[in-house]
């Protein structure tokens, strides 16, 4: 692309190596933390919304991802937690909800196997096929001594 080259060879000694910064101002440093504040504050008052913190979305965001059945580990990632216990230590309100959903789609899966053992047991005539053991001796008879 010529005009994409030529762009770029015009602003090469304006251009600086990008610093890991998402968002920037406009001399592409950090935004300051107080400005994030202040607009994220403005823009949710403007919305009509209850007021919460900035932080609180952070919180929201891995609580929503954790009863999405996400695993915690992934969690973590998402947080850039350095340590899995710290995640569980600060999401250990929302994990037995979680324990509890698990138990349950546990005993789901084993109350449909146990159904489909019966229903295929059912379609044998329902009857048990007695099988002789090694060494027995046929009906009712007992082995002498």
């Amino acid at each position: 692309m010529p005009c994409l080259a030529e762009n770029t060879g015009q602003r090469r000694d304006h251009v600086t190596e990008p610093i890991g910064f998402l968002f920037t101002n406009r001399h592409r440093g950090p935004l300051s933390p107080g400005y994030v504040t202040h607009t994220f504050t403005r823009l949710v008052a403007e919305a009509g919304l209850p007021p919460i913190r900035l932080h609180d979305l952070r919180h929201g965001a891995a609580s929503l991802s954790l009863a999405a059945g996400n695993d915690l580990k992934v969690v973590q990632a998402m947080l850039g937690h350095s340590s899995i216990v710290l995640t569980a230590d600060t999401y250990t309100s929302v994990l037995p909800c979680l324990a509890h959903s698990a138990a349950e789609a546990t005993a789901a899966l084993v109350l449909e196997a146990a159904r489909s053992t019966a229903t295929s047991l059912r379609g044998h005539g329902g009857r048990k096929q007695s099988r002789r053991r090694k060494g027995s001796r046929g009906r009712g008879k007992k082995a002498k001594k």
